[in-house]
This record gives C-alpha cells, structure tokens and sequence, in this order.
C-alpha cells in the first residue's frame, strides 16, 4: 500500500508541529481523503474511516469550545485511539494542553494551518491524491511542449536526451530525463514527475550529467505535467511502412489510461525537436476538433466529385 510520511505533508503545507515528542517521520497517511470530526464529538462512530486525516475548522472548534471538559477528551480519545494519521488545525487555531497530552499518549500528530478550512482542506486532498495514485517508472523523457506533456520513449542512446535539450533551448520545459514517474491521479488523467534524487538534471552522453536549472533557469524545468502525448522513436528502416497519413490514432496504454501515439523513425538530418514541436501543436489542434488529415481527405473526396460531375454532366459512367 501506497503511503505518505506525516513529515512530508508538514513540508509540503507548511505546518507547525505541536507534538513534537511524536516522530512524524514514522507516521504515515494512507488515504487521499481527509474528513471533518462532526458525529464523532457526540460519540457516534458508524463508518468511521480512521485512515484519514482529521482537520479541524471554525465550525467544529466552536462547538467543542461548549462542550464539557470531559465529553471532548473523550471524543478526542476516541479519535486518536483509532489510530488516525493526524490531526491538522485550521486558521491557526490552538488546541488545549490536555489534548496534546492525549495525542502525545496516542503517537498522533497535531499539527496547525494559518490557512483557511477550505483552501487547506482542497489543497491537502489534491496533493495527497497525486502522493498517494498508483504509479509505475518508465525510461523516457518528459518535456512540456506548448502546455502539452509530450512523452519520449525510445531505447537507449537513440536520442530522446539530445531531444530534450534542444526542445529545452526553444523554450519548452524538462520534467523528467531517463525515469519518469506515471501516477494516474484520476481515471481521465496521467501525471508525470521526476524521481527527486534525478530532478533537473539530463545525461549527455560523451559530456555527462548536467543541471538543467542552473544551466537554463527556472523557467526551463517543472516539476510535475499531465501525459498528453506520447512519441515512441525508432531506429528508420527502409522496409517498415509508416504512417503517412494520420487518419488512424494509435494509442499506447499506461496504468489501464490509453494515451495517443506517434511513431516516430529516427534518420540523420531530422530535427526531433522541431517535429515533436508540431506533433504537440497538432495533437492540441485535434483535441480542439480540428484534424489537419481528415480536412484533407475531404478535400480530395470533394475535388474526385466535382471531376466525376463534369465529365459526366447528366450522371452516366
């Protein structure tokens, strides 16, 4: 099962940690979900899910502000006994001594937000979804292309590296060289991200690893893209018949998500960079109804028409 260590979600949202006796890095989340403790004050503990975290918001701090001393460490007992991963404060509200006692007893991390209930609850639930999807580790590049995450795939030292760069000194942006991360956050998406120890940086062959952040700036990497496209390249072969066309989409499928496919023969004298270009500007033009192939076919289909009209005005063959 797939887990996320407490220590990170504080380091990713910022959090004060106020039970610092607990070790936050051998606590871990398992569930993308969060909830709100509402039933759970008064005692009632049907469907409970205690894998998620627990975040306590205005509404819920001013009703146990009424509550009896008693009823509210029980109810809180009853939360941290269950074994919850955390519990996250919103609007930098402060809990009182005795339940930091209790969580310290319990090994439950209390942790508190300046940020507003909502705006930490969405924030919290859309990183976790993406920590916590199924995910599998591919060898090929990732580079956003136009908005578009362009997926290079091919086998090793047929240039998807090379590719990369000069994609990079146009202008576009590095996710990911040699390891892409696959984590399918939905059933309509693919997110692709970098492993951190590789994060940033490319292999050359015949001049080594190299920062492509310091070397280019900022603005030349990313850290995490949606899989658009992907572009499988291929040693040329003068027997292989290739797409001319491009009437047919061909797919390539990633954790059951299929993902559009181009194939793409390597010779001397291409320009990778500028045809993955185009296979993005295309692809983006199809998503927006407009296919460049069938607009021809159409054309001609209509010119075969109009001749066969003419020469036959009154409709004989």
């Amino acid at each position: 099962m797939t887990k996320v260590r407490i220590s990170s979600v504080v380091n990713k949202l910022n959090l004060q940690n106020l039970t610092g006796e607990v070790d936050i890095e051998d606590c871990y989340v398992s569930s993308p979900d969060i909830s709100r403790p509402s039933f759970q004050l008064i005692g009632f503990w049907e469907h409970f899910e205690p894998t998620r975290i627990q975040v306590i918001g205005n509404v819920e701090y001013s009703y146990m502000a009424q509550m009896d001393p008693k009823d509210k460490l029980e109810a809180f007992k009853g939360l941290m006994e269950r074994g919850i991963p955390a519990i996250i404060y919103a609007r930098g509200l402060q809990p009182e001594p005795e339940i930091l006692d209790l969580a310290t007893h319990f090994d439950c991390p209390v942790l508190v937000s300046e940020k507003a209930t909502g705006i930490l609850s969405a924030e919290l639930t859309r990183w976790l979804h993406v920590e916590l999807a199924p995910m599998i580790s591919i060898h090929g590049v990732l580079v956003d292309v136009y908005g578009e995450g362009v997926l290079i795939t091919g086998e090793s030292g047929i240039g998807k590296s090379e590719a990369a760069i000069e994609l990079i000194k146009r202008g576009h942006r590095l996710v990911s060289d040699d390891v892409v991360e696959i984590r399918k956050v939905s059933d309509d998406m693919l997110v692709g991200m970098a492993p951190e120890i590789t994060r940033h940086f490319i292999e050359l062959r015949g001049i080594g690893i190299i920062d492509v952040k310091t070397l280019f700036g900022v603005e030349a990497v990313k850290d995490t893209q949606g899989i658009d496209l992907v572009i499988q390249l291929e040693d040329w072969r003068k027997e292989t018949v290739y797409d001319r066309m491009g009437l047919e989409e061909q797919y390539t499928e990633y954790l059951g998500k299929k993902v559009t496919c181009y194939h793409l023969p390597v010779r001397p004298g291409r320009n990778l960079a500028v045809i993955v270009e185009c296979a993005a500007v295309n692809h983006r033009q199809k998503k927006m109804g407009y296919n460049a192939a069938q607009e021809l076919y159409k054309r001609v289909q209509q010119t075969l028409v109009t001749d066969n009209q003419e020469e036959n005005p009154d409709g004989w063959i």
